[in-house]
């Protein structure tokens, strides 16, 4: 699988004997245990999200392109245009190609702040300003 494709996220399909005995699978993958796709979340010039449905029936926004930022400030919080992503901690070739991830560090109007959120999952960006 891709690093942007699904996931299988289950338990453990070996046994282990404690032997050291040949370890041997215990069942297949099933359907329902397979993860969603990335969400790849980029900057644009608007907020969009895309509703998804999850396990149950239950719908969820899943943010497709990030313009703004609730910006949490020592007064509270502030929405913030989003300038530009200066890096990312789970992919360096993130900050290269303006995808916002939880812990990203952003560029906006009050200066640097760093994504305390997943806007993949939540529809939104809550960001914590980082006072230098």
């Amino acid at each position: 699988m891709s690093q942007f494709g699904s996931q299988l996220h289950g338990k453990s399909d070996r046994v282990l004997s404690g032997s050291g005995k040949l370890k041997h699978k215990k069942r297949d993958k099933r359907r329902h245990e397979m993860g969603g796709y990335f969400a790849n979340t980029r900057l644009g010039d608007s907020d969009k999200s895309q509703r998804i449905r999850r396990r149950g029936g239950i719908t969820a926004e899943r943010l497709k392109y990030a313009a703004y930022a609730n910006l949490l400030t020592q007064n509270g919080y502030k929405k913030a245009r989003i300038k530009s992503v200066l890096e990312s901690k789970d992919n360096r070739n993130f900050a290269r190609l303006k995808i916002v991830t939880k812990g990203s560090l952003i560029e906006t109007e009050f200066g640097k702040a760093v994504v305390i959120n997943r806007p993949g999952r939540e529809g939104l960006v809550n960001a914590r300003l980082v006072i230098e």
